[in-house]
């Protein structure tokens, strides 16, 4: 007689089923796996080196972490730094130093999504790793050089995966259904449906595999089309990971409801993003370029505003400081609107991109030495403050030969507008002056 209450062996999720055991056996990543490559080398070189795998969702950070601690039979302690604080990383430390004692073992420390870790986390394990006893591992979906400690990406390799194309991912989908998907035969639009609804994420992909695997046994079918899988898996669309086009689809949306002053279309996107799982302080730095691009001069609290929404997501954390971000998206939407900084930036570095190198001239260059003096450095500069209006009219602040520019054009809309004005002002003084 079977035991009801014996414990049930929990069956692995097709990703973890699928997971490559060797080298060999991982899809994509051909830039850093191939003969004579990067990975490939530091794989061969019987020892291991710190690194950071900088990479979209599921393009194998973790299996090479894992692949790794195999090759070199190093002991393997995963961290979440989402979940994972300082006296985790004691743990980890403590659990290394045995394995060194007692049986001579390396230790590789993997930290999945290491961006989630501040100063403080990261300094706490960085003499560990200096020492030589933790092997570090790191693995982001956000630029190491904003988000990792100078002092650890010094002495880790930053190694960049990209998403897997659509005949990787195609070489993973016939790989599960002949394994773990024996049983269900799919036509060439449902391979192409999944394919492509993956988008470069091969978690993704088995992961929808996992929802028809799952939907069709409830369906009594196996042979999937393209209109099952679009049935199955569009009920599962409303969360998306970074990365995907729903992500940037609704950063799109969010960008240009504020753009069009729309109040109401840029709040519901922004609570759009949030319940989808977006990272309020990722959300926080797009309201950023959006003050300073599409509202610019004609508002410049706009930006001040959305640093200090951020800063105040910082300090509270969710839920409590997303209010600060609501209140951004919100001023942003409803404040007056200028793409005239942004434009300026542009076409002033088109111009210097192609243009030569054109010398200071010599009345603008500073003269800290008797000899620069005599070369007659700085001579004939006017100091705009002892002049009328504290501005030196005609004079050139450009290099000789310089082309006129007008790069800056100020709209008619909030504070540029005063500031057009002053402008029109300002040019019709250095008109004066050359008619003198």
């Amino acid at each position: 007689m079977s035991d009801l209450f014996a414990a049930a062996t929990p069956v692995a999720p097709l990703a973890d089923a699928l997971r490559p055991r060797s080298l060999d056996e991982v899809v994509g990543q051909a830039h850093l796996l191939g003969p004579g490559k990067p990975l490939r080398l530091a794989f061969e070189s019987g020892k291991p080196h710190s690194m950071i795998l900088w990479g979209p969702p599921g393009v194998g950070k973790t299996t090479l972490a894992r692949l790794m601690a195999d090759s070199f039979e190093a002991q393997f302690i995963a961290l979440s730094a989402v979940l994972s604080g300082v006296k985790d990383i004691k743990q980890a430390v403590q659990r290394a130093q045995e394995a060194l004692a007692m049986s001579g073992r390396r230790t590789i420390l993997f930290v999945d999504e290491v961006h989630r870790f501040n100063k403080a986390q990261q300094d706490a394990f960085l003499p560990f790793v200096e020492q030589g006893l933790l092997t570090f591992i790191g693995a982001t979906t956000e630029n190491p050089s904003f988000e990792v400690i100078s002092a650890l990406l010094s002495r880790t390799a930053v190694y960049v995966l990209t998403s897997l194309s659509e005949e990787e991912l195609g070489t993973l989908f016939d790989r599960a259904a002949k394994t773990a998907l024996a049983g269900l035969e799919f036509d060439a639009d449902a391979r192409a449906r999944l394919v492509g609804l993956a988008d470069g994420d091969a978690r993704r992909l088995l992961n929808f595999l996992e929802i028809i695997q799952t939907a069709a046994a409830g369906a009594l079918v196996t042979r999937i089309d393209g209109e099952f899988v679009q049935n199955a898996v569009a009920r599962n669309l409303r969360r998306f990971d970074k990365g995907g086009d729903a992500f940037y689809d609704q950063i799109s949306a969010l960008h240009k409801s504020v753009r069009g002053s729309d109040p109401d279309a840029s709040l519901y996107w922004f609570v759009r993003m949030l319940d989808g799982g977006a990272d309020p302080l990722y959300v926080g730095r797009r309201m950023v370029r959006m003050a300073v691009e599409d509202v610019g001069l004609a508002d410049p609290r706009a930006l001040r505003l959305a640093l200090d929404a951020c800063e105040t997501y910082e300090r509270l954390g969710s839920p409590e400081g997303e209010l600060a971000l609501a209140q951004a998206v919100l001023y942003l939407a409803c404040a007056a609107k200028s793409n005239a900084v942004y434009e300026a930036y542009g076409a002033a570095r088109g111009f210097v991109a192609d243009d030569q190198s054109r010398p200071v001239p010599v009345h603008l260059r500073n003269a800290p030495t008797k000899l620069m003096k005599t070369l007659g450095y700085g001579k004939e500069y006017r100091y705009a403050h002892d002049e009328p209006d504290a501005y030196a009219a005609g004079e050139n602040y450009f290099p000789d030969g310089m082309p006129e520019v007008h790069w800056y054009r100020p709209t008619d809309r909030g504070l540029e507008a005063k500031i057009a004005e002053k402008l029109v002002w300002l040019r019709s003084l250095d008109k004066g002056s050359k008619e003198k």
